[in-house]
């Protein structure tokens, strides 16, 4: 842990002000975090919330039946507005945010945000763009929940971490996208078999090339 770079941070975000950055260096921390790693686990009080410099986070909550549901990804120059409200309403935080590939993070205290927003235009137009593009990724969520198919929910699973992360290759297992998308490891292998029959996906032990379904 150290004190974040002025120029990886004007990098990742050239809209911010001098001085917000300054203030950025001031308190944040700059943080490393390994594939696999949880940032924020659900239950506890958020003292810091993060701002995504490279890599990705997925974001995803538990249900009552204690399954965890993906809710959406957090990308270079992206922060989670649901951890943001819990910081703002100081809440128990009732989400999860792992990182699915070494990354590298901004932890901003939690009595910045709302602060900045009266003192930093930039900051405030960042903060109403992260809460309306995370409201319309949940609203696709529960569409996906609602309405959609679990094989057009699997495509979408695929397609949306292939946007987030540029990979073709998932590393894992069938129960482990099971979990996240709240359904049984006999439907992701039954839904996965037929893709692969219709040459979309190829199949091994712990990895799933789906390279012909995105490309």
């Amino acid at each position: 842990m150290n004190n974040p770079n002025r120029d990886i941070i004007k990098n990742v975000f050239p809209f911010f002000e001098d001085e917000l950055v300054s203030e950025l260096i001031r308190v944040s921390v700059y943080k490393k975090v390994k594939e696999g790693e949880d940032i924020l686990e659900e239950g506890n009080y958020i003292k810091s919330f993060p701002l995504v410099l490279s890599g990705c986070l997925r974001v995803s909550r538990m249900n009552d039946e204690g399954n965890e549901l993906l809710l959406y990804y957090l990308r270079q120059g992206e922060l989670c507005a649901m951890a943001l409200t819990c910081c703002i309403g100081m809440q128990k935080s009732n989400i999860i945010i792992t990182a699915i590939e070494s990354s590298e993070i901004l932890a901003v205290p939690v009595d910045k945000p709302e602060k900045w927003m009266g003192e930093y235009r930039t900051w405030k137009e960042f903060m109403m763009y992260s809460y309306r593009k995370r409201f319309e990724e949940l609203l696709d969520t529960i569409d996906a929940i609602a309405f959609r198919q679990m094989d057009e929910r699997l495509i979408r699973f695929f397609m949306e971490l292939y946007r987030s992360t540029g990979r073709t290759v998932f590393k894992g297992t069938h129960n482990e996208i099971a979990i996240q998308l709240n359904t049984s490891r006999e439907v992701i292998s039954r839904l996965l078999s037929r893709l692969e029959k219709e040459n979309k996906v190829v199949t091994r032990r712990n990895l799933i090339d789906y390279t012909n379904l995105v490309k």
